[in-house]
């Protein structure tokens, strides 16, 4: 596994001697292999649990091949991209693996965008089809007629509980909470009816090749506006290979139950949680409302859950609503941070309060998405580190002109592996940005030290991270500036105690009665929540360059 130069030499001396260097990617031709394969060997298992319902591997077996049949019955072709925007549901895996065995690409929609993000997200990947939860129906409303969207199917919370479960939620859901806002999307289709017609229809088994997208995952990348990270289907078996190499001297086949807290849109629960659980034949307790710290806790109560996954505003949000350190630690095995930095004293009270280490590793969308981990079978305590990269898995760290650094100094993180995507959907010169020879450019600065372990230490473009979600600024100043009160803005990253990083703004006025307020409320109007500044600074100018660019640097320090 050459990592080249002063860093391959440091690595790979430590590089533990009981786990493989390499990993097959080929293993499997696709995750529809992996998925046949769990569901039957694991039939009678419990796959996956919300709202007190279990769900076996043979119901969703059963349930996904009848809307895969559906859709095939739609005139929808082999790779057509189908969109999935709800939280933590039943409904989720079920129409995720659904696309899939229909031979589609999945697109996984954050489904508290705003009109304006949803409609770029369907129409840049063509989307035909939209599963949604009725929530957010009112959201798509107001963009379907722009889209190429066919067939709309909704579904609500309660859907796939048993009456009189099911009815009961929905009728608090909708007429109780009023959480679902008026909405008309004419000629959309009941999600489970879709499911149910599907078991009078013929299912044709697609040819899926390795090479064939299977989910085309929006990101920022490292740089610009929300593009589509084409990630094959042998970008995510190498990476279940890789991350199975880890952990099956920790994981029992069947037994594990691993906590989903973290959406199932996001790519680092989509892999480490529902397509790596999937594949050992495991539970995942799926959460659909994480924010509702003690209603989690009670959850937590009622399964002798093993595995926990999340980023370091969840685990902070456990350790500090009451119960939590009262739970039952007897089964579990390890907490895996990601997504953002996990912070010490987080992982050190976590580890007093559960008697476990809280794990760290690190990974990028377009990486499938991971790249390193603090290896469980060798990490007996937080370390700061991001951990070691994963078999199959070459990292070199570069300065500004291109040349390796020496041990111990910060470079630019550039990765090589079977995991790393194809690229991003028709956007070639974003691609060339980032893709050359097979190595992508992170933008994230790292260094590795004497025991061969990788720390992130800054971020080479001007990103914010939060809550474990990218944040870019040129999609916040462009929406602020679209207030006409504003005359120069320019978004920054600033530290929080719950999110990790907020979005600041700084502004020069163009009209005097503008207020931090009101500037604050446009904004939630055109973005997605987690996107929305939180503070604005009003200044008479702004630090530029001599050619008249903005100098976030500046701003930050």
């Amino acid at each position: 596994m050459p990592l080249g130069g002063n860093v391959e030499k440091i690595w790979l001396e430590h590089y533990p001697s009981n786990i493989p260097a390499e990993i097959d990617a080929d293993h499997y031709a696709s995750i529809l292999d992996i998925f046949e394969q769990s569901v039957e060997k694991f039939a009678d298992k419990v796959a996956f649990i919300n709202m007190g319902h279990e769900m076996t591997y043979r119901e969703l077996d059963q349930y996904t091949r009848q809307f895969a049949a559906y859709l095939q019955s739609m005139q929808l072709k082999k790779g057509d991209a189908v969109a999935i925007m709800m939280p933590n549901l039943l409904q989720n895996p079920v129409a995720i693996f659904g696309v899939l065995r229909a031979g589609m690409t999945v697109v996984n929609v954050n489904p508290l965008y705003t009109a304006r993000e949803l409609k770029h997200q369907l129409n840049d990947s063509a989307a035909k089809a939209i599963i949604i939860v009725e929530n957010f129906a009112h959201t798509l409303q107001q963009v379907v007629g722009e889209t190429q969207i066919r067939q709309v199917f909704l579904t609500q919370l309660g859907d796939m509980l048993p009456v009189p479960k099911r009815w009961i939620v929905n009728l608090v859901v909708k007429h109780v909470k009023k959480m679902v806002p008026a909405f008309s999307l004419p000629g959309s289709k009941s999600f489970m009816e879709a499911i149910s017609a599907g078991k009078s229809l013929p299912y044709q088994r697609p040819e899926v090749t390795g090479d064939n997208i299977a989910f085309l995952q929006y990101t920022g990348g490292t740089t610009g506006v929300s593009k589509g990270a084409m990630l094959t289907h042998r970008n995510l078996v190498a990476n279940l290979e890789q991350i199975s190499v880890l952990l099956s001297p920790v994981i029992d086949e069947g037994e594990e139950l691993v906590v989903t807290a973290l959406p199932l849109y996001h790519i680092f629960a989509l892999v480490a949680n529902c397509l790596t659980f999937v594949k050992y034949g495991c539970q995942n307790l799926l959460i659909t409302n994480p924010r509702d710290m003690p209603g989690f806790v009670k959850e937590l109560g009622k399964y002798p859950f093993t595995v926990l996954t999340g980023v370091n505003t969840l685990f902070n949000g456990l350790l500090n609503t009451p119960g939590f350190k009262d739970l039952d630690f007897s089964r579990f095995k390890f907490a895996l941070g990601g997504g953002m930095a996990v912070q010490r004293p987080v992982a050190e009270k976590w580890a007093r309060v559960t008697g476990h280490v809280l794990l760290e590793g690190y990974g990028l969308t377009e990486c499938s998405p991971v790249v390193t981990i603090n290896y469980p079978t060798m990490t007996k305590e937080y370390n700061g580190s991001i951990g070691m990269p994963l078999p199959s898995t070459d990292i070199r760290l570069l300065n500004d002109e291109g040349q390796e650094v020496a041990p111990g100094e910060p470079g630019e993180m550039h990765v090589k592996g079977p995991q790393v995507m194809l690229g991003y959907l028709n956007r070639q010169e974003s691609t060339n940005e980032v893709l050359k020879d097979g190595w992508l450019a992170t933008g994230d600065i790292a260094k590795v030290d004497e025991q061969g372990r990788f720390y992130i230490v800054d971020r080479k473009k001007d990103m914010i991270l939060v809550s474990g979600f990218n944040v870019f600024p040129n999609e916040i100043e462009e929406v602020a500036a679209m207030h006409d009160g504003v005359a120069e803005v320019a978004a920054v990253g600033v530290p929080s105690e719950s999110t990790g990083e907020m979005v600041k703004l700084f502004v020069v006025k163009k009209q005097d009665s503008l207020t931090e307020e009101a500037l604050i409320a446009h904004c939630r109007q055109h973005l997605t929540g987690y996107k929305v500044p939180r503070k604005v600074e009003f200044r008479n100018e702004l630090p530029k360059t001599n050619v008249g660019k903005i100098l976030r640097r500046e701003l930050k320090g």
